[in-house]
Formats: structure tokens, C-alpha cells, sequence
């Protein structure tokens, strides 16, 4: 009896010794090949202390591909379960099949010789370990509960329902897939009201909050929380001990410092964050892509809102030689503080979008029904994509009226499926590389350039949109189809 109670002692040692090192030395163990690079030792760091419950509610903002799901969604909760196998967590992302690998990966390491050895009163359904299992025990794909005890994981997807679970741990990772749904103010207001009226409603005294991902607009969760709860960032971790009682710690770690040195992150400027995986000299190539983008996502500094969306765009005084296409796009006015945007252009055989003439005017439909068929007839244009708005298939019919057999024009409605927001924001690098202009553009069509030239990213600040809404689908349905020139029924024949 006194041999079998020395192991047990020892045994409890070695968790609390464990429990003293962190998720950075259990994940060592776990996972021998795992990097551990500077940057990867404060980021587990700060997950060591969440799991000591030093703190509370947690935002930590990466960039892509740097291992922050490993840590927090994989490491960390097999981690919480073997210290405490009573804890409830759950984690979401933006789709259940995402959070499901998240539950995947949790359930790796939990059936690991290694974690057996070092937490074997943590265990899963159908490990054969000699644990009672009930028959209220579960292992899906969306849920698996440890065997004897009250803990477990559940996996959703944003906007799932936690009707009925109580939550002590709550991880979200991801919340967005990609910049069209960051951008959608739709999608953006459905994951608040998720996080508000389900996510929280689950919690109570104890509850703890990680929240890890990529940002993407200053308006998504991270930026809705800011405005609406104290969030503290962090620069050394001796500011944990006097954080206030429910604020939030904020770290956010910049693909390429471009911040002052703190404890947190001691790097020199223009240093890259894991230069073994992702060089400095890799981060700025794909900067110099899109320079908006790399900021709020490799940055985690989503631009100002008050900026302009566009800069100064390329202009041309003749057009090239390689035209494979003369097309026109016509948003038509819905309202009569809308304008009535259509848009003639020549595409070639390298991408580039030549505009070539533009009506931007708020006249009445029969003053600018006349007003574009004239323009289809001067530019000898032979597609015209009209967008199938209210007023867009009376305007089409009229336009084929007024064409009638003086030239072949093939007429289609084009119908925009997503969010207008989410699709100009999403479009406007594209955009400004693609497009070109007449070197007299700003004085032929003034109104056009203005509202275009001041268009805001901050899209409820613009007054008009329909000079980047018609330009954006032009955009678009040139780059979903480049090289296919088809001739279509024209209408009424």
C-alpha cells in the first residue's frame, strides 16, 4: 500500500509541475516536432496564462498560417481537460466542419500514449481504458464528453444554437472565412448578434473567453467589442496582475513589427514574426499586392474608416491594338437621388479594362434611355450587361426598342447576388489594378470622377455608391469571363 501511494504522489507532482510549466512545455511533449519560435513561447505564454485563470477574457489577433488554431484550439483545450476534466468548452468557428477539425485534433491528443501517461483520468469514449462509461457518454463529430466526468468539448458553427449547455470555457477561432464575409455588413451583424444574444447568454461568474483570428474589417467582433467593453492592450505581462475585473487583454502580433519594443514583443522594426516560415522579404511581396489588405490581416491594424478606398487610377491615350471585347455595364437609378451609371469599355487580351465612354446622370428613365442607346451605337459595342434591378428589365426592353436593327447587341440582365458592400470592398484592389481611363476622364465625366475619387471605405460615409457598384461588377464579370466571347439570343429575337 505505501509503494502504490508514492506513485500517486509522484504522479500529482508531475501535473503540478506541468501545470507550473504551461501549455508551451505540454505542447513540446505532445508534439516533439512542433517550432517553438520566439514568437510561438510568448503566444503560449499567453495561454498558459488563461489557463491558470490569470486571465479571464483574452483577444489575441495573428496573422495567417502562424499556428495560432494549434495552439488555442488544439493544444490548449486537450490542455484545460487534462488539469480540470469537469470544464465545459466549447469553441466556434465559421463553419461546423472547421470547428469540427478543431474537435478532431483535440481528440488526437487526448489518445496520445503521452497525454495517457500524464492525465489518465482524462479519457474518451471507447479508449478501453477500464473507465464506466455511461450511456449518456458522447463522441461525435460535434461533441465528446470525458468518460466519468462532467467536462467535454462541443463544436459549433457561428450563428448555432447552445440552447441548454452551459459554457465554462468559451474559444472562438475564425469567425470569418474570407474578406466577402468580413466585409458584408450583414454577415458582420448576425455574428455580433450570435456572440451577444447566444454566446454570452451561456456564461456565467466563472466562464473564461478566447477570442483568436486574423482581422479583416475594423468592424468585426474584435472592433465591436472595443467600442462597447473595456479592452486593455497588453505590452508586458506584469499588467495582468492590475487588469481590471472583467476587461478584456488585447495583444496583437504584427506579421512585421512596425511597433514600438515592449515585453510582449521585443522584435526590431521591420522584423518578420516567424521568419523561419514567412520571411520578411515574403511579407512584403505580398504587401506590395495589396497593401490594405496585408494591413488588417498580417497587421491586425484594419485601415481607418475615413479613408478613401481608391487612389489615383491609370489613365491612356489611345487604346492597344489587343480589344477582344466591347462591352457596356448600366446600373439603372432605383430612386430619384440615385444616378443611372453605364459604363462603355474595351477589354484585351491581357485582362486590362479600357473605359471608353460613361452616362452618369439622375435624368428621368426616357431621357436616359435615349442617352445610352446612342452611346451602345457610337462605341459599337456588341454586349450590354444591364443590372436587373427595379427599373433594369424595363430599361433593357427599351433599349432593344430603341437599337432595333441598327446593330447587334447582345443584351442581358445581370443579376448581383451578394452584398453590394461586401463586394465593392472586396473588388477594389482588383479594381484599381485592372481599370483604366481616358488622360481626360476627370473633365469629360466630372460628376463620375468626383464620387468616384472620394468614395470612402467606410461605406455608409458615401453618399452614392454607383460609380464603384457598376465598376465593381464590370470586374467581376470580366474575371469570371476572360476569353469566353459568346454570342447569346439577343432580346426578342
Amino acid at each position: 500500500m505505501k509503494h502504490r501511494r508514492t506513485i500517486q504522489i509522484n504522479k500529482q507532482a508531475v501535473l503540478d509541475e506541468y501545470n507550473r510549466r504551461g501549455v508551451g512545455t505540454f505542447a513540446e511533449i505532445i508534439s516533439p516536432d512542433i517550432e517553438m519560435s520566439d514568437f510561438h513561447k510568448t503566444y503560449y505564454t499567453l495561454l498558459s496564462e488563461f489557463a491558470s485563470k490569470r486571465i479571464h477574457r483574452l483577444i489575441v489577433s495573428v496573422p495567417p498560417q502562424h499556428g495560432k488554431s494549434m495552439g488555442a484550439s488544439n493544444i490548449l483545450p486537450a490542455f484545460l481537460l487534462g488539469l480540470n476534466p469537469d470544464l465545459r468548452i466549447v469553441i466556434g468557428s465559421y463553419s461546423f466542419s472547421l470547428a469540427r477539425r478543431f474537435g478532431q485534433g483535440i481528440q488526437r491528443v487526448i489518445n496520445e500514449k503521452k497525454y495517457q501517461e500524464l492525465f489518465p483520468g482524462t479519457a474518451l469514449k471507447g479508449t478501453n481504458k477500464g473507465q464506466t462509461e455511461s450511456s449518456s457518454t458522447q463522441r461525435t463529430a460535434d461533441a465528446f464528453d470525458i468518460v466519468g466526468k462532467k467536462g467535454g468539448v462541443r463544436l459549433v458553427g457561428r450563428e448555432c444554437s447552445l440552447t441548454g449547455h452551459r459554457v465554462d470555457i468559451m474559444i472562438l477561432d475564425d469567425l470569418y472565412k474570407d474578406a466577402m464575409e468580413a466585409n458584408s455588413p450583414l454577415i458582420r451583424e448576425n455574428i455580433w448578434q450570435w456572440y451577444t444574444t447566444v454566446v454570452r447568454t451561456r456564461m456565467h461568474n466563472d466562464s473564461q473567453e478566447l477570442i483568436v483570428f486574423t482581422r479583416w474589417h475594423e468592424d468585426d467582433l474584435i472592433g465591436r467589442i472595443s467600442k462597447s467593453e473595456q479592452v486593455v492592450t497588453i505590452n508586458n505581462l506584469s499588467q495582468l496582475s492590475t487588469l481590471p475585473e472583467r476587461a478584456w487583454a488585447y495583444v496583437n502580433f504584427e506579421a512585421i513589427k512596425d511597433s514600438p519594443k515592449s515585453n510582449i514583443d521585443p522584435r526590431t522594426m521591420g522584423e518578420a514574426l516567424w521568419p523561419s516560415r514567412h520571411s520578411a522579404q515574403l511579407l512584403m511581396e505580398r504587401k506590395s499586392l495589396d497593401s490594405k489588405t496585408f494591413s488588417a490581416l498580417y497587421q491586425g491594424n484594419p485601415k481607418s474608416s475615413e479613408g478613401l478606398l481608391y487612389g489615383e487610377f491609370e489613365t491612356y491615350n489611345t487604346l492597344p491594338t489587343t480589344i477582344i471585347r466591347r462591352a457596356n455595364y448600366t446600373d439603372t437609378a432605383d430612386t430619384g437621388k440615385d444616378y443611372l451609371c453605364s459604363i462603355n469599355y474595351c477589354t484585351t487580351t491581357d485582362g486590362l479594362i479600357y473605359v471608353t465612354d460613361v452616362t452618369y446622370t439622375q435624368k428621368s428613365m426616357e431621357h436616359t434611355e435615349v442617352e445610352v442607346s446612342q452611346m451602345l451605337l457610337r462605341d459599337g459595342i456588341t454586349l450590354a450587361l444591364i443590372e436587373s434591378n427595379n427599373g433594369g428589365r424595363g430599361f433593357a426592353r427599351s433599349l432593344t426598342r430603341l437599337i432595333g436593327s441598327k446593330q447587334y447587341i447582345d443584351i442581358r440582365y445581370q443579376h448581383q447576388r451578394n452584398s453590394k458592400e461586401a463586394r465593392i470592398l472586396s473588388n477594389a484592389t482588383a479594381l484599381q489594378r485592372l481599370v483604366r481611363f481616358p488622360v481626360d476622364w476627370k473633365s469629360r465625366w466630372g460628376e463620375f470622377a468626383r464620387d468616384l475619387g472620394s468614395f470612402k471605405r467606410l461605406f455608409n460615409a458615401n453618399e452614392h455608391d454607383d460609380t464603384a457598384d457598376a465598376l465593381t461588377a464590370i470586374v467581376e464579370f470580366e474575371s469570371e469571363n476572360q476569353g469566353k466571347i459568346k454570342r447569346v439570343s439577343f432580346f426578342g429575337k
